[in-house]
């Protein structure tokens, strides 16, 4: 809140002698509002309560958007499940390979999972698995 009491007057749309009088009181409107500094070095008029308030709703609103995001994320891996297992029902049940796919899709930039996509998860997931294979073994594959 800006500290300036004509601002203040202004915004309330109230005479600013009155409302330099009514500051004046030992409970009067700016009761228990402090000087604070913001961001940016600008001094501005804060209150406890009024601080936590809106803190606390910053908390609400962050933890619903990782609840949102979580239960999105489940219901994105049991769409992809689901396909998976039209292709290959032992590979659907390979959580490891289902969450590889569903991130090699978010990381190409997948918004629609259509049937091209999700086959060229299953083969980048393929190529994966083989590459480890050849990492373990001691024999690389080599790139032409």
């Amino acid at each position: 809140m800006p500290q300036d009491l004509e601002t203040l007057a202004k915004l309330l749309l109230v005479d600013p002698g009155h409302f330099r009088a009514l500051c004046k009181l030992d409970y009067g409107p700016l009761h228990k509002w402090t000087p604070c500094i913001c961001e940016g070095g600008e001094v501005r008029l804060m209150h406890p309560m009024v601080l936590r308030t809106l803190t606390e709703a910053l908390s609400r609103k962050e933890d619903n958007r990782a609840k949102h995001e979580a239960a999105n994320a489940a219901k994105r891996l049991q769409r992809l499940r689901s396909t998976v297992a039209g292709y290959h029902a032992e590979l659907a049940k390979n959580d490891a390979a289902i969450r590889w796919m569903d991130e090699w899709l978010v990381q190409e930039g997948c918004e629609y999972r259509n049937a091209t996509w999700i086959e060229r998860a299953m083969q980048s997931w393929s190529t994966h698995m083989f590459d480890l294979g050849q990492a373990r073994s001691g024999t690389y594959r080599t790139m032409s």
